[in-house]
């Protein structure tokens, strides 16, 4: 399955120019799967007033682009659940036939005050994308390996979305690493660039395979990055190194 990571920028709060931007970058992708940010259509901001409805316009918007590039296609975004009285930062994964997968960020960033604004998810998530067990993740999520343990055995690629700033770019490139190598997984880390809310971003979108090998990745530019994931890397790395069968829950 061929994967694009795609490391963008983001016009602060204004869901229409990003996503108008978004749909001309997509237009030029080939892929199974393409993966956006998180809150990819108006960035990292605590502002209630961008959250949207399961069914709002920047969901809709994923499902079009699911149906039109027959891919899979998927970031985060602020969203109300049914029953809640704030919004989730919900990891938001549309098929090609219209189906909607959603993950709640379960780890807001409380550094940030995230926590005060966003309420956490209770769920974990892993979605069958063409064959490939598929985890979904957010930003803060990468910080804990408990949060990634647990799917371990049902998952060939995990995918974490991000805002992560450029003042803790090794933070993200080291955790990146050491969730694939732990886990014996693919993962696919996509962050933003660009300047938003106070913050700079740097980028360093990346494709590590299930031994820790960076496949590909990119600089501080708006860019896609490829590479081509396959479960049955997955099996054998696993088969010949089986350290998963050794992990308990201390």
């Amino acid at each position: 399955m061929k994967v694009a990571a795609v490391q963008h920028d983001i016009a602060w709060e204004d869901r229409d120019a990003t996503l108008e931007e978004l749909t001309r970058r997509l237009a030029t992708i080939e892929a199974d799967l393409i993966v956006l940010a998180e809150l990819f259509a108006v960035g990292f901001t605590m502002a209630r007033e961008v959250a949207e409805p399961p069914d709002g316009p920047t969901t809709q918007w994923l499902v079009s682009q699911a149906a039109a590039r027959a891919a899979w296609v998927g970031g985060s975004i602020p969203v109300v659940l049914a029953g809640a009285d704030r919004p989730s930062n919900v990891f938001t994964l549309a098929s090609p036939t219209g189906e909607v997968h959603r993950y709640a960020k379960r780890h807001p960033f409380a550094y940030a005050g995230e926590d005060e604004h966003y309420a956490p998810g209770d769920a974990r998530v892993t979605v069958d994308v063409d064959g490939v067990r598929t985890s979904l993740t957010v930003c803060y999520d990468l910080r804990f390996a408990d949060a990634y343990w647990p799917l371990a055995a049902d998952t060939d690629l995990y995918l974490v979305v991000a805002s992560w700033p450029q003042a803790r770019r090794h933070h993200w490139r080291t955790l990146l690493a050491a969730r694939a190598i732990e886990n014996q997984a693919y993962v696919v880390g996509v962050n933003r660039v660009g300047s938003g809310g106070g913050l700079d971003y740097a980028g360093d979108t990346c494709i590590i395979d299930p031994l820790g090998e960076v496949l590909a990745s990119a600089a501080a530019v708006e860019t896609v990055v490829l590479a081509d994931v396959d479960p049955a890397v997955v099996a054998k790395v696993r088969a010949e190194l089986p350290f998963l069968v050794d992990r308990r829950n201390d």
